[in-house]
């Protein structure tokens, strides 16, 4: 199994994609110790700072010494420069708040997943054009799962993935699932800013183990 093939199942097993950034790399490698002991095998870090290179290649060392099983992905890639330079890094795969052929011709060269961002119908069947295996529908708060249902038919057999405003409650995610969803990305509702400023590593892996569990109640 190629490494795009990995990731992709890795994601649907799991149900969840957990995203963040931070500026402290210490912290960023801490957290993602966190998930990964809680059980996450498939994590988005996210390209929105200056720090992020940097914290990223010091992220993926400690994986490799540490976290054999988890996949690392890098999120916010909007240029095939930021692309190339995240993959020379170890990216696992690629996660994009738009659709640039570029950014997906580099996924697609080093057979990496890409998972871009839509909002529209139009965007959908672009992101297809570029072989979008899983496409992010973002920001998942304005669209809600209405969308979702209201789209799935038109575009057979495409994987959704919500990401923006998901949130760790019951309802919330199992109406996300019955849309039609294959998997949730969740940020700043599991891993908030509060968690990362106080370093408040206890509350994020119970916090996590309760939104995996309620992940798989739904799916």
């Amino acid at each position: 199994m190629n490494k795009k093939e990995a990731v992709l199942d890795g994601i649907l097993l799991q149900g969840m994609l957990p995203l963040f950034f931070y500026e402290d790399a210490q912290v960023s490698v801490q957290v993602i110790k966190t998930l990964y002991n809680a059980g996450v095998k498939v994590l988005e870090y996210t390209n929105r700072g200056k720090e992020a290179l940097d914290n990223f290649k010091i992220i993926k060392k400690e994986v490799l010494n540490s976290m054999p099983e988890l996949h690392l992905g890098i999120g916010t890639i909007k240029t095939a420069d930021e692309a190339q330079q995240f993959v020379d890094a170890g990216a696992d795969f690629i996660v994009s708040p738009i659709i640039d052929a570029q950014v997906a011709k580099i996924a697609a060269e080093h057979t990496l997943l890409w998972i871009p961002g839509c909002m529209t119908p139009t965007e959908i069947h672009q992101a297809q054009l570029n072989n979008a295996r899983l496409i992010k529908i973002f920001p998942a708060n304005i669209l809600g799962p209405a969308f979702v249902s209201s789209v799935r038919d038109l575009f057979q057999g495409q994987l959704f993935i919500p990401t923006g405003g998901v949130e760790i409650e019951a309802d919330n995610i199992a109406g996300w699932f019955r849309s039609g969803v294959c998997a949730v990305g969740v940020g700043s509702k599991l891993i908030s800013k509060n968690i990362l400023d106080k370093q408040l590593y206890d509350q994020l892996y119970n916090d996590t183990c309760k939104a995996l569990e309620l992940v798989q109640l739904s799916k």
